[in-house]
């Protein structure tokens, strides 16, 4: 996705009619880069995901349960990390809008900042991270979103165990690195806007679950959608280090420790694209006032 003009700075306001999502836009409740906000809810507010989406999420969410059934009888059968994630690239390159696969890529790169922070702030941490920083389509090809889940899962369990062997705990720190937060605007190269690039991100999302299921094991699979449970793990670590709860993180994939079904991990998938945003906008502003003080 190109920098283009912002499509809600250009909105005009009918007081008889107030469009829902400039309403959305305009608040300032949430922190959130307004780039990404602009494109995210320019995105939810197409034709695709008023329309389609209600028609596509039934049947997705029906493959879902027919492919846990056959998993059960045949686990391994037709599982490809490489062919899934051509299958995806060839589905994002083509369906899904440019809007959609801007906020993908950043999820992977704001990700991997996020993680780096909470790193380079516990004193006497040195685990080794995977930072995944695509800014076109072309790693996706690469295990992306599967190395993107294990990433998080070995930086749970690598931090956990060095902070138990060194006796060491996460608290506030009154000096904060935010050397790996990005303040300005991620590089993000312009999508592909063919005709055919017309699938929201909410949708693409529903449509890809089944997909991911199905080139994956069954155990793949829920370690995958479990991932999601961690949202809040990752807001309680950052937290910690800030030293405030206040707008950190919405909770919104419930208590870690309990695992909830596959059924609807599409819808989760964006609450947990939603929390990463939020969070990291919420470092780039503490990143600022700290530089102006």
């Amino acid at each position: 996705m190109s920098q283009q003009p912002n499509h809600f700075e250009r909105m005009t306001h009918d007081k008889r009619d107030p469009d829902p999502f400039l309403a959305l836009y305009m608040d300032r409740s949430i922190p959130f880069n307004e780039e990404a906000k602009a494109a995210y809810l320019k995105d939810c507010s197409g034709k695709s995901r008023q329309f389609l989406l209600p028609v596509l999420r039934p049947f997705a969410r029906l493959l879902i349960i027919v492919l846990q059934l056959y998993k059960i009888v045949v686990p391994k059968a037709l599982t490809s990390s490489r062919l899934l994630h051509r299958v995806l690239y060839w589905g994002m390159r083509t369906f899904v809008s440019p809007e959609a696969n801007f906020m993908i890529l950043r999820h992977f790169y704001l990700g991997s900042e996020v993680l780096q922070f909470i790193r380079d702030n516990i004193p006497g941490v040195a685990i080794e991270l995977n930072p995944l920083k695509p800014t076109n389509l072309e790693p996706v090809k690469d295990d992306l979103f599967l190395i993107h889940d294990l990433n998080l899962y070995n930086f749970v369990i690598n931090l956990n165990r060095e902070l138990s062997e060194k006796g060491l705990e996460i608290t506030k720190q009154k000096r904060l690195n935010f050397d790996a937060i990005t303040h300005g605007r991620i590089p993000i190269e312009p999508m592909p806007g063919r005709w055919t690039n017309f699938m929201d991100l909410t949708t693409a999302i529903e449509c890809f679950t089944p997909v991911y299921q199905l080139f994956l094991t069954d155990n793949d699979f829920w370690r995958a959608t479990n991932s999601l449970q961690l949202d809040e793990t990752i807001g309680i670590y950052a937290s910690r280090i800030v030293g405030s709860n206040e707008r950190m993180a919405l909770v919104n994939n419930k208590h870690p420790m309990v695992p909830l079904t596959t059924l609807r991990a599409g819808f989760r998938l964006v609450l947990h694209g939603l929390a990463t945003e939020q969070l990291h906008a919420t470092l780039v502003e503490l990143k600022r006032q700290e530089a102006s003080s």
